[in-house]
């Protein structure tokens, strides 16, 4: 299948099979924005949860006191919940 006749999802997908990535790092490679990346990556999710393939996130996490306990892993917080911090990377993601 060539390249333009992929959708989104499908080269999501498949940039996460070959490298984990933040949601700032494919917006990025896809042009899209963060907000429309983590969109793709919930659907890109629940279909990979369906096959034989593995979706990992490694939680976002705050940079001042390490919590990484967040509600939802998918999307990045505004706020540590723990010590009110706004220093919070991201969450990465990858295809095994």
């Amino acid at each position: 299948m060539r390249e333009a006749d992929e959708t989104t999802r499908q080269r999501l997908a498949d940039a996460l099979r070959s490298e984990p990535a933040t949601p700032s790092e494919l917006a990025a490679d896809f042009e899209l924005t963060s907000g429309a990346v983590i969109d793709h990556v919930h659907h890109v999710a629940r279909s990979i949860d369906a096959g034989d393939d593995r979706f990992l996130v490694a939680p976002p996490t705050c940079r001042d006191c390490g919590f990484d306990d967040f509600d939802d892993l998918l999307n990045r917080p505004s706020r540590c919940p723990s010590c009110k911090s706004e220093s919070i990377a991201e969450p990465t993601f990858a295809i095994d």
